[in-house]
């Protein structure tokens, strides 16, 4: 591929992600949305990132099956705790980081 289809490859990946980020944008930004609308899009990001995030702490293998005793899932039931107690963004990673630093020299 030379030069000039990468770049055109690269806008052309910029172009169809950013538009459908504006269109919605666009069309609601000035008008007074449902308030139950607005409440259901509060809980989109933390759908998205539980549906993410949970296959990989509760799943292990190929194909892939239910695993409670995965180091991932070990390390993420005492952080959740950090992050309950704290609401700190930060502090929840540095214990994240450091129960699986720990995790990896014991397990």
């Amino acid at each position: 591929m030379i030069e000039r289809d990468y770049i055109l490859v690269v806008l052309g990946m910029g172009v169809v992600t950013y538009v459908p980020r504006l269109v919605p944008l666009l069309f609601l930004s000035r008008r007074a949305l449902p308030r139950w609308f607005t409440e259901w899009l509060e809980y989109i990001p933390a759908a998205i990132l539980s549906a993410l995030i949970l296959p990989l702490l509760l799943t292990t293998g190929v194909p892939r099956h239910l695993d409670v005793t995965t180091p991932e899932l070990l390390v993420a039931i005492p952080t959740f705790l950090v992050a309950l107690k704290t609401r700190s963004l930060a502090g929840t990673v540095l214990a994240g980081m450091f129960l699986y630093w720990l995790a990896g020299q014991f397990l």
